[in-house]
């Protein structure tokens, strides 16, 4: 079993609560926009981290985390995009791969929209932590936390931070 931190829209503001809050987490997953380098650099410092780029990340960023990452965590076939839409509604750049070959669990930020939800027709879920910076037009800042063990989530939990500054 791991505990995973996922979040999402830093745009270059980490907010100290967040460590506090994935204290117990195994990994922490960033979900792109993360802006600042040294943003990710706390984050890996504190916990085994992996992310991709967003849209406003820059080449430091970029070329250091991929636009895509997919991976197998605890039996659990895992995709994280910056820009990937949601069920019924995926990104054109995803929309084939994911419908060929879909992931157990489609994670993506950009919308600043908090979201968790299943895709039947795919048989997968979906996550978006929203955003938890002080940028765009999101009112209050939030991540998850949850478990992934034999293939399965459990424990899905949705953290506010308080509201944006």
């Amino acid at each position: 079993m791991k505990k995973i931190g996922l979040l999402s829209d830093t745009h270059s503001f980490l907010d100290k609560t967040i460590l506090g809050h994935f204290q117990q987490c195994d990994e922490i997953w960033h979900a792109g926009d993360i802006g600042d380098p040294a943003v990710a650099d706390q984050l890996a410092a504190f916990k085994p981290f992996k992310a991709v780029y967003g849209n406003i990340d820059g080449k430091p960023i970029r070329l250091r985390f991929p636009e895509n990452l997919r991976f197998d965590c605890e039996g659990m076939d895992v995709w994280i995009t910056h820009i990937g839409g949601y069920p019924g509604r995926y990104n054109q750049r995803v929309r084939e791969e994911i419908k060929a070959k879909p992931p157990g669990l489609f994670i993506c930020g950009h919308s600043h929209i908090l979201k968790a939800m299943p895709d039947k027709k795919l048989n997968l879920i979906h996550l978006n932590p929203g955003a938890c910076g002080n940028v765009g037009f999101h009112k209050i800042r939030t991540v998850m936390r949850f478990e992934i063990s034999e293939g399965k989530i459990g424990k899905l939990e949705v953290i506010e931070l308080g509201s944006r500054g």
